[in-house]
């Protein structure tokens, strides 16, 4: 028995694309959780000196990257350039699963960390993004008298 689809394969390409490009590229996070599915697709962990970020964002040139924190926020934005034909080149695309233009991740950090001592670093396709606790109050024992 031969399978015929009632719907044209093109026609479900064309809903699948358009699908992918009306889901926002800008969705918030906090270090507790983030949401699945933005560029660049990050980890954050946490220990007691620091929060870690880690953005896999290969392809993209440094200089383009740009992180900032203000108010215990970090923003991390950015743009990949297509490597897809441009339309006068006349050429057909089947399929382009490959994000590319703007991009923005914001996350919410946690209220002791340090925003003077931030270090950011792109090696390999990866930003790593170290963001330092202040150093807390040790509790010790009084001595009553």
């Amino acid at each position: 028995m031969i399978y015929r689809s009632f719907i044209p394969r093109e026609v479900l390409a064309q809903l699948d694309r358009l699908q992918r490009e009306l889901q926002p590229t800008e969705r918030s996070s906090s270090i507790r959780g983030a949401t699945q599915g933005s560029f660049p697709p990050i980890n954050i962990g946490s220990t007691a000196t620091a929060v870690e970020l880690y953005a896999f964002a290969p392809g993209i040139d440094p200089a383009t990257l740009d992180v900032q924190i203000e108010r215990g926020v970090l923003t991390l934005s950015g743009e990949r350039k297509s490597d897809l034909p441009s339309a006068d080149q006349k050429a057909t695309v089947h399929i382009g699963e490959r994000f590319s233009g703007r991009f923005r991740r914001v996350v919410t950090l946690p209220d002791d960390i340090d925003a003077g001592a931030v270090s950011a670093r792109y090696r390999d396709g990866l930003l790593h993004v170290s963001v330092p606790r202040r150093v807390a109050e040790q509790p010790r024992k009084i001595e009553i008298l």
